[in-house]
């Protein structure tokens, strides 16, 4: 049986190209002051039998009047009650404060028996690695953090309508990544994929192996060309990294 999360995903998932009989799911976490919408375009690089399931966290676009999440281990629980239903392979992947939560969501899926087939985590350094404080940063100072990193077009950053709407939900967001610390527990047992640009501020190409010190299943480093979202003119390439590993994990897919 092909267990759907059907009505449970919503409205923490988004899934814009549903597959009820899907053989394997994608699920996407997004960065801080991102939305399930930056992976619409995923859905188009997928397998035809792929479902994309797009995290759509509280205090934006369709959630826009719900409060931030301030705390990540209760964000990381809703997910994994929604994922844990699927008996197809899974894979999680999160970029930046999206891959804090993919990690969070793995160690539960772990713990109740369900674990992913593969967490690729995007833009981050490792959960024990210190982080910075830009969500105690003044306002002027967090707008200029956002341009440095990449991925927002000038019309939204020179727009003052818009840096009032989107500020106080990238504070909660930029404190809820940047105060989060993993408690004990046991190790993953799902291979791990690091990607990172080569240009990312934020993460130190150097240590980005120490995510193969969550898990016992091996880590993989691939490097792209890029700033902080890298992901986004590398699309393509990316997922299909993704897919190519999981198909070396699993004969769920039939071979092209």
């Amino acid at each position: 049986m092909n267990a759907y999360p059907g009505r449970a995903a919503a409205p923490w998932f988004q899934c814009y190209r549903p597959v009820p009989v899907a053989t394997a799911r994608l699920a996407c976490f997004p960065h801080a002051g991102g939305s399930a919408s930056f992976f619409r375009p995923w859905a188009d690089e997928l397998p035809a039998d792929v479902e994309l399931l797009a995290a759509q966290y509280p205090g934006r676009e369709d959630r826009l009047r719900e409060p931030p999440v301030t705390d990540l281990g209760e964000l990381a629980d809703r997910y994994a009650d929604v994922l844990r239903a699927t008996d197809v392979p899974l894979v999680l992947f999160g970029h930046s404060l999206g891959a804090a939560v993919g990690y969070e969501v793995a160690r539960r899926l772990v713990t109740a028996g369900a674990p992913p087939a593969l967490l690729v985590v995007s833009g981050r350094q490792a959960p024990f690695d210190p982080s910075r404080a830009v969500h105690l940063m003044d306002d002027d100072a967090l707008w200029a953090d956002v341009a440095r990193a990449g991925g927002t077009s000038r019309a939204v950053l020179e727009s003052p309508e818009l840096r009032a709407l989107v500020l106080p939900v990238l504070r909660a967001d930029y404190r809820l990544s940047e105060t989060y610390r993993p408690s004990a527990g046991p190790p993953l047992t799902c291979p791990v994929l690091a990607v990172s640009g080569d240009a990312d501020p934020d993460v130190d190409l150097a240590v980005l192996p120490g995510w193969g010190t969550v898990t016992t299943a091996g880590c993989e480093v691939r490097v792209f060309p890029g700033d902080h979202f890298f992901l986004q003119p590398h699309r393509r390439a990316l997922v299909g990294e993704i897919v190519r590993r999981l198909r070396a994990r699993t004969d769920a897919w039939a071979t092209p």
